[in-house]
């Protein structure tokens, strides 16, 4: 052939590599255009709870756009949101295989991503499948040592299952006091813990120890923040909650230095947050269940005591009514 040929022919397979490029680059634009279409309305739709609409629309979008991640992730998710816990019917298995399928699917795309591990490991949770959602937290947990929030992700998932297995009890706390150790200065990760503490007191066999745990938590916190109003309340609750809740076998003195405890706190709560209506409800509590109890001499006393801190919680609770409704109001006006 000659040199001449060979260019006329090399011209024309260009020309139509051109067309062809051209033609699939247009179909792929298309294509992502109508993914992207989808993508939006299904989002809506999941805002919306229509999950039905939703799982349609994703659906779609990824017919357009099988690499739409974030789809695959969130039909997951309108599935894992119409999935029943325990209910074992066949169709309601199927929408738990179906949330598994899209989410792994996302995973396989982005191995790394939190996000899409977190939502895939609640799956598993949901199911009941220990281990499986296990390796999960814990992996998001390595993938992020620094974010503290993931140490409470997973403390509060060995807490769900704490009373079937009392070593997870065990890894619970531990968690807890992971998150402490990797940001001893924060208050946050001392309420965690201390909350789990107060949440175990009802199943304890020495609610009274759980009781201190969280006390000391609480104070610890108060260290830290003096003007955290929260941890006053928290600390008046629990010394009443101790001093009412073992009445029957706690010392007299004990009791009495308990309710002095709780007062003084939820005093110190209101004096820093005066418009917060449930400190004045625990201080009317003390009075009628405890203070009437261990003074039955200084009854008339108390009950107009508790009287007066019914009046003030009713009062804070229609002060705090009316902000939220103006704070309502000018929402709605912005926008």
């Amino acid at each position: 052939m000659h040199r001449r040929d060979r260019i006329t022919v090399l011209t024309i397979f260009l020309a139509l590599a051109i067309i062809f490029t051209f033609t699939s680059c247009e179909k792929l634009k298309a294509s992502r255009l109508k993914a992207n279409h989808y993508f939006t309305q299904a989002n809506h739709h999941f805002t919306e709870g229509n999950y039905r609409d939703a799982i349609e629309a994703y659906e779609q979008a990824l017919s357009y756009n099988p690499d739409l991640i974030e789809a695959y992730r969130f039909l997951g998710e309108s599935y894992k949101n119409m999935f029943r816990p325990g209910d074992n019917n066949p169709e309601n298995q199927e929408k738990a295989d179906k949330a598994l399928d899209a989410l792994n699917r996302a995973l396989a795309i982005e191995p790394n991503n939190k996000d899409i591990i977190y939502s895939l490991g609640d799956m598993l949770d949901k199911l009941r499948n220990f281990e499986e959602a296990e390796n999960l937290y814990l992996r998001i947990v390595e993938l992020e040592p620094a974010n503290m929030d993931n140490y409470y992700v997973l403390a509060e998932f060995y807490k769900r299952y704490s009373g079937e297995r009392e070593e997870l009890k065990v890894k619970a706390e531990s968690t807890y006091y992971r998150r402490i150790e990797a940001d001893p200065e924060s208050p946050q990760g001392y309420a965690y813990l201390a909350q789990f503490y107060s949440d175990q007191i009802n199943t304890s066999e020495t609610p009274e120890v759980e009781f201190d745990k969280a006390y000391d938590l609480y104070i610890k916190i108060t260290r830290l923040d003096p003007q955290n109003s929260v941890a006053w309340y928290s600390i008046g609750v629990n010394r009443f909650s101790k001093a009412f809740r073992l009445q029957t076998i706690l010392p007299l003195d004990e009791r009495k230095g308990l309710a002095e405890d709780s007062r003084k706190a939820i005093l110190k709560a209101i004096e820093i947050d005066p418009n917060e209506p449930f400190p004045y409800v625990y201080m009317r509590m003390l009075y009628v269940n405890v203070y009437m109890k261990l003074y039955p001499e200084r009854k008339g006393r108390y009950e107009e005591e508790a009287k007066m801190w019914g009046e003030r919680y009713e009062e804070a609770r229609k002060k705090q009514a009316e902000r939220r409704r103006l704070e309502e109001e000018l929402r709605r006006s912005e926008r």
